[in-house]
Protein backbone atom coordinates (compact mmCIF):
# COMPACT_ATOMS: atom_id res chain seq x y z
CA UNK A 1 0.00 0.00 0.00
CA UNK A 2 0.91 3.73 -0.89
CA UNK A 3 1.93 5.65 2.71
CA UNK A 4 1.83 9.27 2.77
CA UNK A 5 4.96 11.41 2.10
CA UNK A 6 4.69 13.66 4.77
CA UNK A 7 2.31 12.94 7.52
CA UNK A 8 1.74 16.48 10.50
CA UNK A 9 1.07 15.90 13.64
CA UNK A 10 -0.98 17.95 16.73
CA UNK A 11 0.27 17.59 19.55
CA UNK A 12 -1.51 17.76 22.38
CA UNK A 13 0.51 17.95 25.66
CA UNK A 14 -0.31 20.56 26.70
CA UNK A 15 -3.92 20.35 26.74
CA UNK A 16 -5.12 16.46 27.08
CA UNK A 17 -1.50 15.74 28.36
CA UNK A 18 -1.59 18.03 31.48
CA UNK A 19 -4.87 18.52 31.97
CA UNK A 20 -5.70 15.22 34.43
CA UNK A 21 -1.92 15.82 36.61
CA UNK A 22 -3.10 15.94 40.08
CA UNK A 23 0.13 18.39 40.59
CA UNK A 24 -0.44 22.12 39.56
CA UNK A 25 1.49 22.95 36.37
CA UNK A 26 2.91 26.65 36.09
CA UNK A 27 1.90 28.72 33.02
CA UNK A 28 5.33 29.63 32.85
CA UNK A 29 6.47 25.71 32.64
CA UNK A 30 3.52 25.45 29.99
CA UNK A 31 4.45 28.37 27.86
CA UNK A 32 7.84 26.96 27.82
CA UNK A 33 6.80 23.50 26.52
CA UNK A 34 4.59 25.86 23.78
CA UNK A 35 8.40 27.05 22.87
CA UNK A 36 9.67 24.27 22.87
CA UNK A 37 7.56 22.11 20.77
CA UNK A 38 7.21 24.50 18.38
CA UNK A 39 11.23 24.82 18.24
CA UNK A 40 11.39 21.22 17.45
CA UNK A 41 8.99 21.83 14.28
CA UNK A 42 5.60 20.94 15.52
CA UNK A 43 2.85 22.86 13.13
CA UNK A 44 -0.11 22.22 15.21
CA UNK A 45 -0.01 22.74 19.25
CA UNK A 46 -3.16 21.90 20.96
CA UNK A 47 -2.48 24.73 24.08
CA UNK A 48 -5.23 24.62 26.71
CA UNK A 49 -9.12 24.63 27.25
CA UNK A 50 -11.93 27.03 28.44
CA UNK A 51 -13.33 24.77 30.41
CA UNK A 52 -14.64 25.82 33.96
CA UNK A 53 -11.98 25.84 36.69
CA UNK A 54 -14.02 24.00 39.07
CA UNK A 55 -13.90 21.04 36.71
CA UNK A 56 -10.39 21.22 35.69
CA UNK A 57 -8.02 23.28 37.56
CA UNK A 58 -5.21 22.58 35.57
CA UNK A 59 -6.58 24.35 32.94
CA UNK A 60 -7.32 27.84 35.21
CA UNK A 61 -4.67 29.49 33.55
CA UNK A 62 -5.68 29.57 29.94
CA UNK A 63 -5.54 33.13 29.37
CA UNK A 64 -1.90 33.51 30.91
CA UNK A 65 -0.75 30.70 28.60
CA UNK A 66 -2.13 31.68 25.32
CA UNK A 67 -1.31 35.45 26.41
CA UNK A 68 2.20 34.56 27.72
CA UNK A 69 3.41 32.47 24.27
CA UNK A 70 5.74 33.58 21.30
CA UNK A 71 3.45 32.97 18.51
CA UNK A 72 4.76 31.73 15.16
CA UNK A 73 3.08 32.52 12.29
CA UNK A 74 3.35 28.96 10.39
CA UNK A 75 1.77 27.12 13.86
CA UNK A 76 -1.71 26.32 14.37
CA UNK A 77 -2.53 26.86 18.06
CA UNK A 78 -5.70 25.36 19.14
CA UNK A 79 -7.86 25.03 22.07
CA UNK A 80 -10.80 23.46 23.84
CA UNK A 81 -14.43 24.73 24.06
CA UNK A 82 -16.95 23.04 25.46
CA UNK A 83 -19.74 25.38 25.37
CA UNK A 84 -20.77 29.27 24.09
CA UNK A 85 -19.66 30.43 27.53
CA UNK A 86 -16.23 28.81 26.93
CA UNK A 87 -15.58 30.07 23.43
CA UNK A 88 -16.64 33.77 24.34
CA UNK A 89 -13.62 33.19 26.60
CA UNK A 90 -11.06 31.58 23.61
CA UNK A 91 -12.26 34.23 21.39
CA UNK A 92 -10.38 37.27 23.70
CA UNK A 93 -7.31 34.96 23.36
CA UNK A 94 -7.55 34.49 19.51
CA UNK A 95 -7.03 30.48 18.45
CA UNK A 96 -6.78 29.84 15.62
CA UNK A 97 -9.03 26.51 15.63
CA UNK A 98 -11.15 25.26 18.26
CA UNK A 99 -11.86 21.89 19.37
CA UNK A 100 -15.66 20.36 20.46
CA UNK A 101 -16.03 16.93 21.12
CA UNK A 102 -18.54 13.78 21.00
CA UNK A 103 -18.39 10.13 21.55
CA UNK A 104 -19.87 7.37 19.17
CA UNK A 105 -21.18 5.79 22.43
CA UNK A 106 -24.49 6.95 24.07
CA UNK A 107 -23.54 5.29 27.60
CA UNK A 108 -20.06 7.43 27.34
CA UNK A 109 -22.21 10.58 26.34
CA UNK A 110 -24.80 10.28 29.00
CA UNK A 111 -22.71 9.27 32.22
CA UNK A 112 -20.07 12.20 30.96
CA UNK A 113 -22.12 15.32 29.84
CA UNK A 114 -25.75 13.60 30.87
CA UNK A 115 -27.14 13.62 27.47
CA UNK A 116 -27.66 11.81 24.34
CA UNK A 117 -24.63 12.28 21.31
CA UNK A 118 -27.40 14.06 19.20
CA UNK A 119 -27.99 16.46 21.56
CA UNK A 120 -24.20 17.21 22.57
CA UNK A 121 -23.65 17.97 19.22
CA UNK A 122 -27.06 20.30 18.79
CA UNK A 123 -25.40 22.11 22.00
CA UNK A 124 -21.84 22.46 19.69
CA UNK A 125 -23.80 24.00 16.86
CA UNK A 126 -24.11 27.75 18.26
CA UNK A 127 -20.30 27.52 19.04
CA UNK A 128 -19.34 26.21 16.13
CA UNK A 129 -21.35 29.04 14.26
CA UNK A 130 -19.91 31.28 15.91
CA UNK A 131 -16.31 30.42 15.44
CA UNK A 132 -16.02 30.40 11.67
CA UNK A 133 -18.29 33.71 12.05
CA UNK A 134 -15.14 34.81 13.63
CA UNK A 135 -12.85 33.09 10.96
CA UNK A 136 -11.47 30.57 13.84
CA UNK A 137 -11.27 26.97 11.75
CA UNK A 138 -13.35 24.08 13.91
CA UNK A 139 -11.98 20.59 14.42
CA UNK A 140 -14.47 17.79 16.46
CA UNK A 141 -12.91 15.05 18.54
CA UNK A 142 -14.77 11.99 18.07
CA UNK A 143 -13.88 9.73 21.43
CA UNK A 144 -14.64 5.94 21.79
CA UNK A 145 -15.06 5.15 18.45
CA UNK A 146 -13.51 1.96 18.86
CA UNK A 147 -14.20 1.12 22.26
CA UNK A 148 -15.89 1.80 25.44
CA UNK A 149 -15.95 1.84 28.93
CA UNK A 150 -19.50 1.37 29.31
CA UNK A 151 -20.77 -0.13 26.24
CA UNK A 152 -17.56 -2.16 25.15
CA UNK A 153 -17.27 -2.41 21.01
CA UNK A 154 -18.53 0.03 19.07
CA UNK A 155 -19.66 -0.35 15.89
CA UNK A 156 -18.44 1.32 12.68
CA UNK A 157 -22.01 2.63 11.88
CA UNK A 158 -21.53 4.37 15.44
CA UNK A 159 -18.86 6.42 14.19
CA UNK A 160 -20.19 7.14 10.80
CA UNK A 161 -23.38 8.44 12.89
CA UNK A 162 -21.28 10.52 14.75
CA UNK A 163 -19.18 12.08 11.22
CA UNK A 164 -22.63 12.83 9.86
CA UNK A 165 -23.76 14.96 12.74
CA UNK A 166 -20.18 16.80 12.72
CA UNK A 167 -20.25 17.52 9.33
CA UNK A 168 -24.38 18.56 9.73
CA UNK A 169 -23.11 21.21 12.12
CA UNK A 170 -20.34 22.67 10.10
CA UNK A 171 -17.48 20.60 11.97
CA UNK A 172 -14.13 21.17 9.31
CA UNK A 173 -12.41 18.11 10.00
CA UNK A 174 -12.48 15.47 12.77
CA UNK A 175 -10.23 13.29 14.71
CA UNK A 176 -10.89 9.56 15.27
CA UNK A 177 -10.02 8.67 18.53
CA UNK A 178 -9.49 5.23 20.41
CA UNK A 179 -9.80 6.87 23.69
CA UNK A 180 -9.28 3.79 25.68
CA UNK A 181 -6.49 2.50 23.69
CA UNK A 182 -8.46 -0.90 23.20
CA UNK A 183 -7.86 -0.54 19.29
CA UNK A 184 -6.13 -3.25 17.02
CA UNK A 185 -5.66 -2.36 13.39
CA UNK A 186 -8.22 -3.50 11.47
CA UNK A 187 -11.06 -1.99 14.49
CA UNK A 188 -9.27 1.33 13.65
CA UNK A 189 -9.78 1.14 9.87
CA UNK A 190 -12.85 0.68 9.89
CA UNK A 191 -13.47 3.52 12.38
CA UNK A 192 -11.77 5.80 10.05
CA UNK A 193 -13.36 3.74 7.04
CA UNK A 194 -16.69 4.99 8.73
CA UNK A 195 -15.93 8.43 9.31
CA UNK A 196 -14.44 8.87 5.23
CA UNK A 197 -18.41 8.32 4.60
CA UNK A 198 -18.36 11.98 5.46
CA UNK A 199 -15.22 13.76 5.62
CA UNK A 200 -12.30 13.58 2.70
CA UNK A 201 -9.50 12.24 3.75
CA UNK A 202 -7.72 15.12 4.31
CA UNK A 203 -9.78 16.26 7.02
CA UNK A 204 -9.67 13.04 9.14
CA UNK A 205 -7.13 12.47 11.51
CA UNK A 206 -5.79 9.38 14.01
CA UNK A 207 -5.35 10.01 17.34
CA UNK A 208 -4.45 6.51 19.60
CA UNK A 209 -4.20 5.84 23.29
CA UNK A 210 -1.59 2.94 23.81
CA UNK A 211 -3.44 1.25 27.14
CA UNK A 212 -2.95 -1.83 25.40
CA UNK A 213 0.14 -1.32 23.39
CA UNK A 214 -1.36 -0.75 20.16
CA UNK A 215 -1.36 2.81 19.15
CA UNK A 216 1.75 2.64 16.45
CA UNK A 217 0.24 -0.38 15.06
CA UNK A 218 -3.09 1.23 14.92
CA UNK A 219 -0.74 4.25 13.53
CA UNK A 220 0.51 2.40 10.73
CA UNK A 221 -3.33 1.11 9.77
CA UNK A 222 -4.52 4.62 9.90
CA UNK A 223 -1.25 5.26 7.27
CA UNK A 224 -2.42 1.98 5.02
CA UNK A 225 -5.32 4.15 4.31
CA UNK A 226 -3.95 6.86 3.38
CA UNK A 227 -4.56 9.41 6.66
CA UNK A 228 -1.74 12.18 7.41
CA UNK A 229 -2.92 13.53 9.99
CA UNK A 230 -2.50 12.45 13.58
CA UNK A 231 -2.53 13.50 17.19
CA UNK A 232 0.07 12.91 19.98
CA UNK A 233 1.39 13.99 23.34
CA UNK A 234 4.93 14.69 24.00
CA UNK A 235 6.21 12.22 26.52
CA UNK A 236 3.11 10.56 25.96
CA UNK A 237 1.52 12.86 28.25
CA UNK A 238 -1.96 12.02 29.99
CA UNK A 239 -2.89 8.74 31.79
CA UNK A 240 -5.63 6.92 30.55
CA UNK A 241 -8.71 7.27 33.27
CA UNK A 242 -10.41 4.29 32.51
CA UNK A 243 -7.33 1.76 33.06
CA UNK A 244 -5.79 2.39 36.29
CA UNK A 245 -1.72 2.56 35.90
CA UNK A 246 -2.15 2.75 32.39
CA UNK A 247 -1.01 4.84 29.70
CA UNK A 248 -2.74 7.01 28.04
CA UNK A 249 -1.98 9.65 24.28
CA UNK A 250 0.73 7.47 22.37
CA UNK A 251 3.95 9.44 22.44
CA UNK A 252 4.64 12.00 19.50
CA UNK A 253 8.65 10.82 19.80
CA UNK A 254 7.65 7.25 19.40
CA UNK A 255 5.28 8.01 16.39
CA UNK A 256 7.97 10.65 15.07
CA UNK A 257 10.45 7.74 14.97
CA UNK A 258 8.12 5.31 13.33
CA UNK A 259 7.42 8.24 10.73
CA UNK A 260 10.85 8.67 9.93
CA UNK A 261 11.51 4.95 9.99
CA UNK A 262 9.08 4.80 6.94
CA UNK A 263 10.84 7.44 5.28
CA UNK A 264 7.64 9.62 6.09
CA UNK A 265 8.40 13.34 6.57
CA UNK A 266 7.34 15.58 9.51
CA UNK A 267 9.40 18.90 9.85
CA UNK A 268 10.15 17.57 13.24
CA UNK A 269 13.66 17.56 14.89
CA UNK A 270 13.13 14.44 16.68
CA UNK A 271 16.35 15.28 19.00
CA UNK A 272 14.69 18.47 20.00
CA UNK A 273 11.33 16.56 20.53
CA UNK A 274 13.59 14.39 23.07
CA UNK A 275 14.56 17.36 25.07
CA UNK A 276 11.16 18.73 24.73
CA UNK A 277 9.73 15.72 26.40
CA UNK A 278 12.77 15.25 28.95
CA UNK A 279 12.05 19.09 30.03
CA UNK A 280 8.48 18.39 31.39
CA UNK A 281 9.03 14.90 32.37
CA UNK A 282 11.64 16.95 34.78
CA UNK A 283 9.37 19.24 35.73
CA UNK A 284 6.60 16.00 36.38
CA UNK A 285 9.48 15.06 38.96
CA UNK A 286 8.66 11.38 35.95
CA UNK A 287 10.56 9.59 33.70
CA UNK A 288 9.12 10.57 29.88
CA UNK A 289 5.95 8.08 29.07
CA UNK A 290 8.12 7.70 25.36
CA UNK A 291 10.37 4.43 24.69
CA UNK A 292 12.15 6.24 21.79
CA UNK A 293 13.06 9.16 24.13
CA UNK A 294 14.54 6.85 26.67
CA UNK A 295 16.24 5.12 24.98
CA UNK A 296 17.79 8.16 22.74
CA UNK A 297 18.42 9.55 26.40
CA UNK A 298 20.11 6.21 27.44
CA UNK A 299 22.37 6.23 24.24
CA UNK A 300 23.24 9.97 24.79
CA UNK A 301 24.12 9.19 28.60
CA UNK A 302 26.99 6.71 27.23
CA UNK A 303 28.36 8.18 24.19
Amino acid sequence: MKLPSLVKLVDVGPRDGLQNEKQPVAAAVKIELVHRLQAAGLKEIEVTSYVSPKWVPQMADNHEVMSGMQRQSDVRYSVLTPNLKGFESALLDKPDEIVVFGAASEAFSQKNINCSIAESIERFAPVVEAAKAAGIAVRGAMSCTVGCPYEGDIAPERVAYLAGLMKGIGVQRVDVADTIGVGTPRRVQAAIEATLKHYSLDDVSGHFHDTYGQALSNTLAALELGVWNFQSSVAGLGGCPYAKGATGNVATEDVVYLLHGLGIETGIDLDALVDAGSYISEQLGRPSGSRVARALLAKRATS
